[in-house]
């Protein structure tokens, strides 16, 4: 699994500091901006062991608009999510709908919607970031 000071974790800590708020990205769409668009998995190991203050964790999620975890606490990354004005009912995000944006400076756009399908990505929204 990548760490933090991998090229790929850099990437992926940086893609993830331009979410802005009230907006959400997954797993699979922070992979892409990071120039792997498979590594969904890898981006959420990053994810948990990562520990870069001021990061907006918890607008991470899963795919189809499912909040998931946040450190054991789901419920804390859903009350995030809504202070940031973030609809939410139940466990899903309403109103899930797909925004592109650019990946970060240096890193190649992944060349098709289905780069990486049959890593465990299949369904999954490619390069979007959601309201």
């Amino acid at each position: 699994m990548p760490g933090v000071a991998s090229p790929f974790g850099r990437r992926v800590l940086e893609a993830l500091g331009r979410v802005p708020p009230g907006r959400v990205v997954t797993y699979g769409d922070l992979a892409r901006l990071a120039g792997r668009p498979g590594a969904a998995r890898a981006v959420g190991s990053l994810m948990r062991t990562a520990a870069a203050p001021g990061l907006p964790y918890h607008r991470v999620v899963l795919a189809g608009g499912r909040v998931g975890g946040y450190g054991g606490a789901p419920g804390l990354k859903a009350a995030l999510l809504r202070a940031e004005g973030v609809r939410i009912r139940g466990q899903r995000i309403m109103e899930f709908r797909a925004r592109r944006i650019a990946p970060p400076r240096g890193v190649p756009a992944a060349r098709s919607a289905h780069a990486g399908a049959g890593r465990g990505q299949r369904g999954e929204p490619r390069g979007r970031l959601t309201r």
